[in-house]
């Protein structure tokens, strides 16, 4: 397998994606209130790690999505010092409301497609699932390294 080629894959599947997320919403403010929603409170540091930013951005970002009711910030119950966030039911109806939207422009993609491209795009998801959590496990290592 060719990296090269898979990472010009990847680029066009990114575009793919932004062509499909309703507007609103940048990838990483969509990808945070996600990690929120799968993972429950987490931790300010958490969070920009867990989406490859620093620290300071996650807190702007963190504060944008506060002001807009997506998430609250408190203090963590074991060390007052540190910030938790936690995703509110706005922030939940949000991405319930991406997701369908997602989904409709997609189904349209997708019955354009041939069975065959249909059932090799179903046979690649596990490999594109592993292949974002090896990122999302090195970023974390990298994080925690520093």
């Amino acid at each position: 397998m060719d990296s090269a080629e898979v990472a010009v894959g990847l680029v066009r599947l990114l575009g793919l994606i932004r062509w499909l997320s309703p507007p609103g919403l940048s990838l990483t403010a969509a990808a945070t209130l996600t990690t929120l929603e799968r993972s429950g409170p987490r931790r300010l540091t958490e969070l920009a790690a867990d989406e490859g930013v620093t620290q300071p951005a996650m807190t702007q970002l963190v504060g944008r999505l506060e002001a807009g009711g997506l998430v609250e910030r408190s203090a963590d119950p074991g060390d007052g010092r540190v910030v938790r966030v936690r995703l509110t039911d706005a922030g939940r109806e949000l991405i319930a409301r991406r997701r369908a939207a997602r989904a409709e422009r997609l189904s349209g993609l997708l019955a354009a497609l041939s069975p065959a491209d249909q059932e090799a795009l179903a046979a690649a998801l596990p490999a594109i699932n592993a292949l974002a959590s090896a990122r999302r496990d090195s970023v974390t290592d990298e994080w925690m390294e520093r």
